[in-house]
């Protein structure tokens, strides 16, 4: 489950409702937890702190991930800077305070770990990757931040195939911490990850836990429905993509929603089954503010989709531009 992102804080909940959604997850069985300090500027880690505190949440049980990369804004509530160009970055005295350098990454996990408060992440995931900074030096810190004690694990998220095994490769040619993760959009209606980077995940044994395996709801509801989050959702239109110029995600959608209705199940529990009936794929990340949306994406993990119903949902694909990267 992950919690929460920056730039749509109608759909936020913080405080209370937030730490309720928490413990009532793990009273249904979810026990890994994904964040980032990008996410709301850091409140999203707090929120899941406060939660593991205040519900006592047994520590060897859940597993605490978060990530690095991006640059987080000082105001709690001010806007996202992860658009900004490293120019801007400076004017605003945020230099130093993005990427994955050694100095970013050590600063950034410790952040992390006060706001979580917490001694230890389980898994620490590369936002995204930095073309600025040598690898020799990002795979360096990564190791260390583990002998340090701060992460148990580290993985990686969105980036090109190419960038990812020239990453593990160095960790594995010269003895360092490799990556055990790849968190990367992968869903119904965008599979393009399946082309280079599947191949390559399994080869090397690494597990992958896509993002937005709901495309931000779009597979949870019929193409017509009109919804809060559909119409202020900016990410939502991105990930989707033009209906108009990509009729199969038209089709897509509602063949989900025939499954949905011959099953008397939600589309969202479609979906759901669909991603894990991919054997690649080790937990998909779900994401939601409804108590009861909760309950019924987590029924989704007991749906059983039968070889006709997948190749259904899989039959109108088509290729289409690398999204997230």
């Amino acid at each position: 489950m992950y919690f929460d992102w920056s730039d749509i804080a109608h759909l936020i909940q913080f405080g209370t409702p937030g730490i309720k959604q928490i413990k009532m997850a793990y009273d249904l069985g979810i026990n890994a937890f994904d964040t980032t300090d990008l996410y709301s500027n850091g409140l999203s880690e707090v929120t899941l702190g406060k939660a593991i505190k205040q519900h006592n949440l047994p520590r060897d049980e859940i597993v605490v991930m978060t990530k690095v990369c991006y640059t987080l804004n000082h105001d709690p509530h001010g806007p996202t800077l992860a658009g900004m160009s490293p120019e801007e970055l400076y004017r605003n005295r945020y230099v130093n305070q993005n990427g994955l350098s050694r100095k970013h990454i050590f600063a950034s996990i410790k952040s992390s770990l006060e706001r979580l408060q917490l001694d230890y992440v389980d898994l620490l995931q590369c936002h995204r990757f930095d073309p600025e900074t040598p690898i020799e030096g990002t795979m360096q810190a990564l190791h260390d931040v583990v002998k340090a004690g701060y992460v148990r694990y580290i993985g990686m998220s969105s980036c090109y195939a190419w960038q990812f095994q020239k990453m593990q490769n160095y960790s594995k040619t010269h003895g360092l911490t490799e990556f055990v993760s790849m968190q990367n959009y992968h869903n119904a209606i965008y599979r393009e990850e399946e082309r280079e980077m599947v191949p390559l995940l399994q080869d090397l044994g690494v597990g992958m836990i896509p993002w937005s395996p709901l495309a931000r709801g779009f597979l949870t509801r019929p193409v017509t429905t009109q919804t809060d989050r559909g119409q202020k959702d900016i990410w939502q239109g991105i990930v989707v993509g033009d209906l108009e110029k990509s009729e199969f995600l038209a089709t897509t959608n509602a063949r989900i929603a025939e499954i949905a209705k011959a099953r008397n199940v939600s589309m969202a529990q479609v979906a759901i089954a669909w991603s894990l009936s991919k054997p690649f794929i080790s937990a998909p990340i779900i994401g939601t503010t409804s108590i009861n949306k909760l309950k019924d994406l987590v029924a989704g993990v007991h749906l059983q989709l039968t070889e006709e119903e997948t190749g259904s949902i899989d039959a109108p694909y088509m290729p289409r531009p690398i999204i997230g990267h």
